[in-house]
């Protein structure tokens, strides 16, 4: 289990300061704008950033209390690290062979052929995509029990997206006891990978969900003003003025279907989730 109790971090005007927990083989998502602290989250779950408050341990130990062989079962991969552009992919399974015990470069190699890897080839002259697919293989390829990925598909485009998205579904697939977190601000690319998802805003989290509540009980309103002046507020949680009335974020889809028919009513999503509650009114 990854556990954080009122874990601070302070940078100048950026104060990061939460509590989650992710139990073992669960799939969880924390979400949110650029900026938002998800980075911050994930280097101080990994001990690469010491906290100025409160705790954040992994199977009860604090991060920089891990031995080799624990730290060795976790899996990472962080849009911001990776190795040397001057190696190849040769010398990088080199080093993986002699850091993991577990290591499995059949896996590995057969990987790279099937995405297009070339082990011949500088890092440095590898595309975005191609960069991004070494870095989720080598956090996948050495039997992780932890996997934690820091925006495993930022800058990439839909092909590359589609391309990594497939790899960790497999890989979840066949590991369903590993414990995952996946940060991303393209929060479509996790609607069908986690159990749940953290809504992170401006160091704090707004919000706690399960995926499939999201995705089943959120939905958007769109209402004119008199509609919007005659809702019943409670089971509002957001609203937006737009130029023909309102746009209304709501946990309760099915009590508005019942209670106020033809008003216009969209499926959530984890989108529009972080949308209306990091810029509604």
């Amino acid at each position: 289990m990854i556990k954080a109790v009122n874990l601070v971090k302070n940078y100048g005007d950026f104060h990061l300061d939460v509590s989650f927990e992710i139990p073992d083989g669960t799939v969880t998502g924390i979400v949110g704008k650029n900026g938002a602290g998800k980075s911050t989250t994930i280097k101080a779950i990994l001990g690469l950033i010491r906290p100025d408050g409160g705790s954040v341990t992994i199977n009860g130990l604090q991060p920089l209390m891990l031995t080799a062989k624990e730290k060795s079962a976790i899996g990472t991969a962080l849009s911001d690290s990776g190795f040397s552009s001057y190696l190849r992919v040769e010398d990088v399974i080199c080093i993986l062979r002699k850091t993991y015990p577990t290591f499995d470069e059949t896996f590995f190699r057969n990987n790279c052929i099937s995405q297009g890897l070339p082990f011949d080839k500088r890092i440095q002259d590898f595309s975005t995509g191609m960069r991004a697919k070494l870095r989720v293989l080598t956090a996948i390829s050495h039997k992780a029990d932890i996997l934690i990925m820091d925006e495993p598909t930022a800058g990439l485009d839909v092909g590359a997206r589609g391309e990594i998205l497939d790899l960790l579904r497999q890989f979840l697939l066949e590991n369903s006891d590993c414990s995952v977190v996946l940060t991303s601000h393209i929060s479509s690319d996790l609607e069908g990978m986690c159990d749940d998802i953290y809504l992170i805003d401006g160091g704090r989290i707004l919000l706690h969900e399960d995926t499939d509540t999201i995705l089943s009980s959120y939905a958007i309103l769109k209402v004119d003003e008199e509609t919007f002046e005659r809702l019943d507020k409670r089971y509002i949680l957001r609203s937006k003025k737009e130029f023909f009335g309102y746009v209304c974020l709501t946990k309760e889809k099915q009590f508005f279907a019942e209670n106020y028919p033809g008003i216009v009513i969209e499926n959530g999503s984890i989108d529009t989730l972080i949308l209306m509650m990091t810029g509604g009114n």
